[in-house]
């Protein structure tokens, strides 16, 4: 098992940038594909971008390709999320997820674990 928890949001103005982090707990992280979701009021949870056990591989939505940029430690047990160039549309809660299946997996029910958000607020 795995336990996640998410820190680094906050306030930004559109263009900026932040980092997220995600912490997790469990000497088997390595052995999970980790992602980034996100998710506004009013809408339901989309994927953002998904990392492979070794980091080699990554995936991600179109809308933040090329602004967007996920990342692992695993001597660390960390996940990342860069985000740059942030647009208003950006505003959401972001989650940290892991599960044991595939980096093309995009759909929520197909991750087992998941942190409790941290909010981001990209005004315009």
């Amino acid at each position: 098992q795995v336990q996640l928890v998410e820190s680094g949001g906050g306030p930004v103005q559109a263009g900026g940038s932040l980092r997220l982090s995600c912490a997790a707990s469990g000497r088997t992280f390595s052995g999970y594909v980790m992602a980034w979701f996100r998710q506004s009021p009013g809408k339901e949870r989309e994927f953002v971008a998904a990392i492979s056990r070794s980091g080699s591989n990554t995936y991600s939505t179109d809308s933040v390709k090329g602004r967007f940029i996920i990342s692992r430690d695993n001597a660390k047990n960390m996940v990342y999320l860069q985000m740059n160039s942030l647009k208003p549309e950006d505003t959401a809660i972001y989650y940290c997820a892991a599960t044991g299946g595939s980096v093309w997996n995009t759909r929520p029910d197909e991750y087992g674990y998941w942190g409790q958000g941290t909010q981001v607020t990209v005004s315009s």
